[in-house]
């Protein structure tokens, strides 16, 4: 599911070492791979204990994680709105993606300039929501003015339309982002088409110097006051410790320097998971001697369409699914186990599939 998350955020405030951090990610114990798409897109593995776990039980010749793509975006300058420097390119690549990991520069270092001369997160923050609000307006005007007639004479789609775009226009010119604007599901399919650049998810990355990786700073609290109203997760994490941390070799090596540090987890690893809940996405698993693996689908999918992501066959003549729940698979050891307790339970079109289940799919073609 090519889904993907933009790493947004001004010049030299630790985007790309970030970027090359997960780049570098390995996930718990295994080395997966890492794979470039084009030079600033990466196909990064979503750590999950669940896979190692179950790999433990069944011991297969295969472990296959489930990824997401993260792209690194063009820093932005003031302006961009209107083109300057790399603004369009900028704002043309996040148009793409479908949630942003917003990096906000949080500690002080005199080596490495600000553009603006000064540390200020939410400065920063304000630079970058005022360009992407004033792109967003651009749209909203041209989109009124194409509907504001068919609104006139009655036009019931077009009337609701038009008043959806009122409601956009108002919070932008407030200075607010469209994502504010609270819709409906069927309002909210009348404008997917819209792509709004403040509508898509944010998580904001509160890059700190490694004495901060823990507990945060002052730079960090003034932007948890910032977004207090934007539904948005804040995340603290140590760029220039997490590319030290990618460089190590061993499992038993990145778990000696955390604990060194003052962590439980790496930081990569916290922001990946948070991406991949940011993008709505779950994780079901197949597993048995030849592979153990994690797949990734949207969350309220029904088990036809699950099923459709292994093979567009196993969509079109499914049967049924044989579904276990993980808690269950782990504590009585195998499937066998499992359907001699009764705890396989046989789902059919409208199961809703659950994060963790673990599936078998029953399908003629």
């Amino acid at each position: 599911m090519a889904l993907q998350c933009g790493i947004v955020g001004l010049p030299n405030v630790g985007k790309s070492t970030l970027f090359n951090s997960l780049s570098n990610a390995k996930a718990q114990a295994a080395n997966f791979p890492f794979c470039t798409i084009e030079p600033n897109v990466g196909v990064i593995t979503v750590p999950d204990e669940r896979l190692v776990n179950l790999a433990k039980i069944d011991n297969p010749k295969k472990v296959i994680p489930t990824t997401i793509e993260i792209v690194d975006i063009a820093g932005l300058v003031k302006g961009a709105s209107k083109g300057e420097g790399l603004g369009n390119k900028f704002l043309a690549n996040i148009r793409e993606t479908d949630a942003i990991i917003h990096v906000l520069r949080c500690f002080e270092n005199d080596n490495i300039t600000h553009v603006d001369g000064t540390i200020d997160p939410v400065r920063d923050k304000e630079i970058i929501d005022t360009e992407l609000q004033l792109k967003d307006l651009e749209t909203i005007e041209s989109r009124i003015a194409k509907v504001q007639k068919q609104a006139v004479t009655g036009e019931k789609s077009a009337k609701r339309l038009f008043e959806i775009f009122q409601q956009y226009k108002n919070v932008l010119e407030q200075g607010r982002s469209a994502r504010t604007v609270v819709l409906d599901k069927e309002d909210r399919k009348l404008v997917r088409d819209l792509h709004l650049l403040t509508d898509k998810p944010v998580l904001y990355v509160c890059n700190v110097d490694e004495k901060s990786a823990v507990n945060g700073n002052a730079h960090v609290d003034a932007v948890r006051e910032a977004i207090k109203e934007e539904n948005a997760e804040l995340l603290i994490v140590a760029a220039a410790t997490e590319a030290d941390i990618a460089e190590l070799e061993t499992y038993e090596e990145r778990q000696m320097f955390l604990e060194e540090a003052g962590l439980t987890e790496s930081g990569v690893s916290r922001l990946i998971r948070s991406a991949y809940t940011l993008l709505n996405l779950e994780t079901y698993f197949t597993t048995g001697p030849d592979e153990t693996r994690a797949w990734t689908y949207t969350k309220g999918m029904k088990a036809p369409q699950a099923a459709g992501i292994i093979h567009t066959d196993f969509e079109k003549g499914f049967i049924r699914a044989e579904v276990i729940k993980y808690a269950d698979y782990t504590a009585l050891g195998s499937e066998k186990a499992c359907r001699e307790a009764g705890k396989i339970s046989v789902e059919g079109k409208e199961y809703v599939v659950q994060d963790g289940d673990i599936m078998h799919f029953l399908f003629n073609v």
